[in-house]
């Protein structure tokens, strides 16, 4: 659901704008760079902003506001945590917006929607589940990969479907025919891409996998 100046009013994205940029340069103040530059993590960065940004173009249109393609921040999240999963994704909103899916006005608002929003999501889901569960390596995957992707969708859905409501042309029986029975399916997707590719990660290439600590989730289990 990327928005469009068309869609959304000037007074809205300009404050939309300042705050996706105070919550970027929070982000680049915060992100662990040091670690970043060890052990080739970079390039593994690098390499999954390339792999998001083509999994985005895999994308239905409908009209302006109602396109449907997956997010892939909840397993950004969990790869490199909140603050570089915050940059990755706004940089993969920035290049589609030059690449012409979107326009720049739009884009503080399209990164607070398709970046920050499900990031949040995943990052307090997965705060929730080391205060409240136990930590094992099921409940990892089942409740930050699976459950956490599907929230994210679906939070990230609901947030743009109410400022449609809010501020477009679109009216409720509309999006009621043409855009709210396709989200389940997204859920759904969003959930099996974030829990599937997760779980690979953490089997195979755990060092890749930011929040998942062996000693946290492995050890004495």
């Amino acid at each position: 659901m990327d928005m469009t100046t068309q869609l959304l009013p000037p007074q809205l994205l300009w404050p939309a704008a300042l705050l996706a940029l105070l919550l970027l340069l929070l982000a680049l103040w915060q992100a662990p760079w040091r670690l970043m530059l060890s052990d080739h993590k970079l390039n593994i960065f690098l390499g999954s902003v390339v792999f998001l940004l083509l999994l985005w173009q895999l994308r239905a249109g409908l009209q302006p506001g109602l396109s449907f393609h997956l997010l892939g921040a909840t397993l950004f999240t969990l790869m490199f945590g909140w603050q570089l999963a915050l940059i990755g994704i706004a940089l993969v909103v920035a290049i589609s917006t030059h690449y012409g899916i979107g326009d720049w006005p739009a884009l503080g608002i399209n990164i607070l929607l398709l970046a920050a929003l499900p990031v949040a999501v995943t990052h307090q889901l997965l705060q929730l589940s080391l205060q409240r569960l136990r930590r094992t390596f099921f409940i990892y995957v089942l409740v930050n990969g699976y459950l956490g992707g599907a929230l994210a969708m679906l939070l990230t859905q609901l947030a743009g479907t109410l400022l449609l409501l809010q501020f477009s042309d679109y009216s409720s029986g509309y999006l009621q025919r043409n855009y709210l029975p396709f989200a389940p399916m997204m859920i759904f997707a969003e959930a099996f891409l974030s829990g599937m590719l997760s779980a690979s990660l953490v089997l195979w290439k755990p060092e890749w996998i930011r929040t998942f600590d062996d000693r946290r989730y492995l050890n004495g289990k």
